[in-house]
């Protein structure tokens, strides 16, 4: 698998990025692919043709925003026994002693900071799970509540992203009423302090799964924003909602440690007693059902999801329940004397 890791290079490449600001510039005005020209500019030919093919193939782009250094796989070297990453066209070395092992560098994009190297690491065989453990993804309260059904156990995850988002959105209501113009900034900061949450949060579910040996489930949350029957005073709450960013960095940790992740339908998983299967009643953040069942609603979900068959599983019970319908298979039959 492809990832990504941010290193800091300490080096001031403010006169490269210069360079590069200039070819791109360039390319995006004359549409121009080749390095010669744009020699004069002094940039190394190896990343002035990076950023020739980034920016003189894509007629979309307009101006040039964000510049970076872009720098391919054969432009770097690794040295395995001193685990130091060189870059001889920019006479860069960086420690890479506590990255994870990988087996090749396939790029490297450098701004004034930080280094971003796309690596390919080595993915482990999935652990052979019995049980998985459920994660319900909220947009209020707790971001994600995990519940093993084997023990009964309980963990409940991120509350602090809810008091984030109602800050920053407060703030900004402040700030739009002044005329001052700090919005998009006080968004960057919010999006960069929900994603270090969703990292301590994806981690923690993680190694739950690793400790006990289970498997992941979540739910399909494809399309959830397209639903119109949504309250007007819900709305802010479900587009501030990052819960396919929380189950991008679950997927890649998981897939890292072997461990395997599986998707179920959410369809009332929150108003079904995962004691006897019946549809309860939800108010808020408390579920009851008929049979006597008294639960936290975002944890009776969560072992609903736990114990829900995978999409998986249920389309490969569809399709066998149809070939048996049509003939194609026979039923079990007893055995005659």
């Amino acid at each position: 698998m492809l990832l990504t890791v941010k290193l800091k290079h300490n080096r001031d490449l403010s006169i490269e990025l210069a360079k590069a600001r200039q070819v791109a510039e360039y390319a995006v005005e004359h549409r121009s692919r080749s390095s010669a020209d744009v020699r004069h500019f002094g940039l190394k030919s190896i990343i002035a043709n990076q950023i020739l093919r980034k920016y003189g193939n894509n007629r979309s782009i307009r101006a040039v925003k964000n510049i970076v250094l872009i720098v391919p796989g054969q432009g770097i070297k690794y040295d395995s026994e001193t685990r130091i990453i060189r870059v001889p066209c920019l006479k860069l070395a960086m420690d890479a002693s506590y990255l994870l092992s990988f087996e090749k560098i396939n790029q490297m994009e450098l701004n004034g900071e930080y280094a971003f190297i796309t690596m390919t690491v080595p993915e482990p065989p999935l652990m052979s799970v019995q049980s998985f453990i459920g994660i319900d993804r909220n947009t209020t309260g707790h971001i994600a509540v995990a519940a093993n059904p084997a023990t009964g156990k309980v963990w409940k995850l991120g509350k602090q992203c809810q008091h984030v988002h109602e800050k920053y959105k407060e703030m900004r209501r402040r700030l739009q009423k002044q005329c001052r113009y700090k919005v998009k900034k006080i968004k960057q900061r919010e999006s960069q302090m929900v994603r270090d949450t969703n990292h301590k949060v994806s981690k923690k579910i993680v190694d739950i799964a690793v400790q006990n040996a289970c498997g992941i489930k979540m739910e399909q949350l494809d399309g959830i924003r397209n639903n119109r029957k949504q309250a007007v005073s819900f709305r802010y709450s479900l587009n501030s909602w990052s819960f396919y960013q929380l189950q991008f960095m679950i997927e890649y940790k998981a897939k890292l440690l072997g461990v395997s992740v599986a998707y179920v339908d959410p369809a009332y998983t929150s108003q079904m007693c995962s004691r006897c299967g019946l549809l309860g009643a939800r108010n808020g953040k408390d579920f009851t059902c008929s049979c006597g069942h008294v639960d936290h609603a975002d944890v009776n979900a969560s072992f609903n999801i736990a114990l829900r068959p995978s999409i998986e599983e249920s389309v490969g019970r569809s399709h066998a329940d149809r070939d048996v319908c049509e003939g194609r298979i026979d039923t079990p039959r007893e055995a005659t004397p």
